[in-house]
């Protein structure tokens, strides 16, 4: 069995590359149609068909970000929303997944706490902020407090709801061989689930980034929210601009890295796929 070596046929091998065409077609027509966009919009605001003043433009953007970076701000700002996002992302997913094996485990309280976190779900998390800065203080914990709220009880439900679905005829039969809870959790239950654990991670990384900037926007001295509110208060609106776009690429490649995280549970564990 070791010597074997797995035949590929010309058909496979044809629709492989098939497959490798049609993504690099795809991602070669995001490429143009984003770099169409830029050229597009700094051609309109150079022609003063757009008001440059409230919708900027690309070389304004760049300038804005070149003279933050040489005022030495720029990756702070950028360090600081990170790790506050990180904190809270990390923070979510292991208490938000803990808590949900803990009402797994235990039909009583998962219906007991079922009606609290439907009603804490669709409390608007931004009332809270408030609480928050006066309970914990105006710095980074609060922030990532408010990233924590907004992102747990979502976690919390996802995650049950995927352990809740697992097909019970598996799990009566491991139990029929003589397995315990913790057995049956681990050897069925989360390889079973892993699918919803990474949607809840991707979740998570869209609701961490809403949590922290909304904090940062109540109460914070550094940060690219900070940067966001402090550029609309004195109407420089370049650097509202030049902050959006710091912050979509910093969700796209967090997004990206769970990605690419899916990517290797999968191929190293393909049978509970």
């Amino acid at each position: 069995m070791s010597d074997y070596k797995k035949v590929v046929s010309p058909e496979h091998t044809k629709f492989l590359l098939n497959v490798k065409r049609k993504k690099a077609a795809v991602t070669a027509t995001q490429i143009i149609l984003l770099i169409l966009f830029i050229i597009t919009w700094e051609v309109l605001a150079s022609q003063r068909l757009i008001d440059s003043f409230i919708t900027s433009s690309p070389s304004r953007i760049l300038k804005t970000l070149t003279n933050l970076y040489k005022e030495g701000t720029l990756f702070h700002h950028i360090a600081v929303t990170c790790t506050e996002t990180i904190v809270g992302f990390l923070l979510g997913t292991l208490i938000g997944t803990t808590i949900a094996t803990i009402l797994w485990t235990s039909n009583f309280l998962s219906r007991v706490f079922e009606p609290y976190l439907v009603i804490l779900n669709s409390l608007p998390k931004v009332a809270l902020g408030p609480i928050f800065i006066v309970w914990i203080g105006a710095g980074s914990a609060s922030i990532i407090m408010m990233a924590l709220a907004i992102s747990l009880i979502v976690t919390i439900m996802e995650v049950l709801s995927g352990f809740l679905g697992v097909d019970k005829d598996k799990i009566r039969l491991v139990e029929t061989f003589g397995a315990n809870r913790f057995q049956t959790f681990t050897k069925v239950v989360l390889p079973s689930t892993k699918s919803t654990i990474i949607n809840a991670l991707k979740i998570n990384v869209g609701l961490s980034w809403v949590g922290v900037i909304t904090g940062e926007f109540l109460v914070s001295k550094a940060g690219i929210g900070y940067l966001i509110v402090y550029g609309g208060q004195v109407f420089k609106l370049d650097l509202v601009m030049a902050s959006v776009i710091i912050l979509g690429i910093a969700a796209a490649l967090m997004y990206q890295g769970i990605v690419y995280l899916e990517k290797l549970v999968f191929k190293n564990h393909p049978e509970n796929s």
